[in-house]
């Protein structure tokens, strides 16, 4: 009986060993090959994700927690994009606010799931002016914040994508001016410091118009090795039809480099938080999941959250709205 039960304790011991082991495993790195994402092996990986809320807030709402993962990925993604607000990394501190990453990192890769990191500001970073409060930053801050990421996750194959502005955008002059070529010597310079402190994630650079205008890229592309590019085509960027002017604002660009939609998604008129550029119907799920199947390129639906708008989300129970249930069907599927 004493040897029955040290052979069941040895037993238990070992499989918690081995299942501690390949949770401890990370994911297979993501690099850029021509035109693609790819794995380790070479294999290309096209990325179909949701967009999580400030990790800051959920923490907050009680909900930066294994079930938020589980329920992400049961829409079939594989990967989850946390927008970091400078506000949020300010009020929380450095400190804190990684340990949050940590946390929600760890969490993603227990159920396969790749992470974006966002930082997630709207405005001119050359002028230092931007859309809201909570956007506020620096240069210099933001150099902080990346060389941080690069010596913390720069080694950590889960962290597939560095997304290094969120959201470019002048707004009429409002907030200043900045050419494609100043915002290029810009983000040249931001990769070339967070690879020189030691990340080996692949940078993402979005284009104009609160990141959806890449039309410059081609004739001009960033001066940059392995890196992918960024839009953000909510439905009312541009009337429909919508794919010949998706095609030549930014699709075109997958012909040659990387693309992610970081952020599309929509909402009805009449839906709690509707604003423009968001509103339409489902016929722009159909639209955009043909077009980006067509082309090769990724994209992260905005957002998992039942507060912030579009929501996919209508409540705490992970009940979905509208549109949530229409996104869930089409990416299941």
């Amino acid at each position: 009986m004493t040897l029955n039960y040290s052979l069941r304790s040895l037993l238990a011991l070992l499989l918690l060993t081995i299942s501690t082991v390949l949770v401890a495993q990370n994911l297979s790195w993501v690099s850029v090959d021509g035109n693609q994402f790819v794995t380790d092996n070479g294999k290309p990986i096209i990325f179909h994700a949701l967009d999580a809320s400030d990790p800051d807030k959920l923490e907050k709402d009680g909900h930066w927690n294994e079930e938020y993962f589980r329920q992400i990925k049961s829409w079939n993604a594989n990967a989850v994009r946390f927008p970091i607000h400078p506000s949020a990394w300010r009020e929380r501190g450095k400190e804190a606010y990684l340990k949050l990453l940590d946390e929600g990192i760890e969490l993603a890769k227990d159920q396969g799931l790749y992470v974006i990191l966002d930082w997630h500001s709207i405005g001119n970073l050359r002028t230092e002016l931007y859309q809201h409060e909570r956007y506020n930053t620096t240069w210099k801050e933001t150099i902080d914040f990346w060389i941080t990421m690069a010596k913390h996750y720069g080694n950590n194959s889960t962290v597939a994508m560095f997304e290094l502005f969120n959201e470019p955008t002048v707004i009429s002059g409002k907030l200043g001016t900045c050419s494609w070529s100043q915002w290029k010597a810009l983000m040249e310079e931001l990769i070339v410091i967070v690879r020189a402190h030691g990340a080996k994630n692949v940078p993402l650079v979005a284009g104009f118009n609160w990141a959806y205008d890449l039309t410059e890229v081609v004739a001009d592309p960033i001066k940059a090795e392995g890196i992918a590019y960024v839009s953000h085509p909510y439905p009312q960027k541009r009337p429909k039809p919508w794919e010949t002017q998706w095609e030549s604002d930014w699709g075109h660009v997958a012909d040659h480099f990387p693309v992610i939609l970081t952020e599309i998604g929509y909402c009805g008129p009449d839906d709690k938080g509707a604003h423009i550029p968001v509103i339409s119907d489902a016929s722009y799920v159909e639209a955009i999941t043909k077009y980006t199947a067509k082309k090769g390129i990724s994209y992260c639906v905005w957002v998992f959250d039942p507060h912030w708008s579009p929501m996919l989300l209508k409540d705490w129970d992970y009940n979905l709205t509208g549109p949530g249930k229409t996104w869930k069907e089409a990416m299941k599927n």
